[in-house]
């Protein structure tokens, strides 16, 4: 296997179901999805680390053309529920078209913004979120509204980007010029800080080892797997007094 930097294959140039297979979705969940619900945009598999149970109602944040929305459904059962909130009409749509491809019954998507979700106070058992928080300028408050949103005792088992130090401003130019997602990437020390502001407790934030490959692959040469790496983020809403 090649060294990190020296990867002769550009992740660019691989395909959606190839990234997401790296990303740790398997084979089956590639195929049983609907083409067109996997872009491989994803920075990791929130549905794997969820443990998701029947009959659960989940919300997914930044649903895009509903790939991991899609496998929850079929995690949770025709007796569960999934809510995919995305801010683009055009993801919407898409995501729309897919689940009338697959014949999902157990799922919608609604238009809105993960810092004002579309959803009742106490509603979801579980969020996920796939490589979107990081984007948001204001993750506090999306902390905040996904706290909101959960059940006491609920989970919030999310995949993102984070960043494993602090940035020199070399650095930081280079990412905002050529990724949102690392642009807008928070500390992990600051990103549990923000959790903890907004009510969870039991929190955890795992850098994926693997993702350092990909970082590299991305942009060879300059470094940046040091200062940043993909995670999963998990925090739990405290059950009611």
């Amino acid at each position: 296997m090649p060294t990190c930097c020296d990867s002769s294959k550009s992740a660019q140039q691989r395909s959606a179901a190839t990234l997401s297979r790296t990303l740790g979705y398997s084979t089956e969940d590639v195929r049983n999805v609907p083409d067109g619900a996997n872009l491989g945009l994803g920075c990791g598999n929130p549905v794997a680390i969820a443990s998701l149970r029947p009959g659960q109602t989940v919300l997914d944040l930044g649903s895009g053309a509903g790939f991991d929305a899609l496998l929850a459904a079929k995690a949770v059962g025709p007796a569960g529920r999934v809510i995919g909130v995305d801010m683009t009409a055009e993801m919407i749509s898409k995501a729309r078209q897919n689940k009338a491809k697959g014949g999902y019954t157990n799922v919608e998507f609604r238009l809105g913004e993960i810092e004002n979700l579309p959803v009742a106070d106490g509603s979801v058992d579980v969020i996920l979120s796939n490589c979107v928080i990081n984007l948001s300028p204001d993750k506090a408050k999306a902390y905040r509204e996904a706290f909101r949103a959960l059940k006491p005792g609920g989970r919030l088992t999310i995949s993102d980007i984070v960043v494993l130090q602090p940035l020199p401003e070399s650095v930081r130019q280079e990412v905002e010029r050529y990724t949102p997602c690392g642009g807008g990437a928070a500390l992990v020390g600051d990103l549990k800080n923000m959790l903890r502001e907004a009510g969870f407790q039991n929190i955890r934030v795992e850098p994926i080892a693997e993702s350092r490959e990909l970082i590299c692959e991305y942009f060879p040469g300059r470094g940046l797997e040091n200062y940043f790496a993909s995670a999963t983020i998990e925090a739990v809403k405290p059950d009611a007094a």
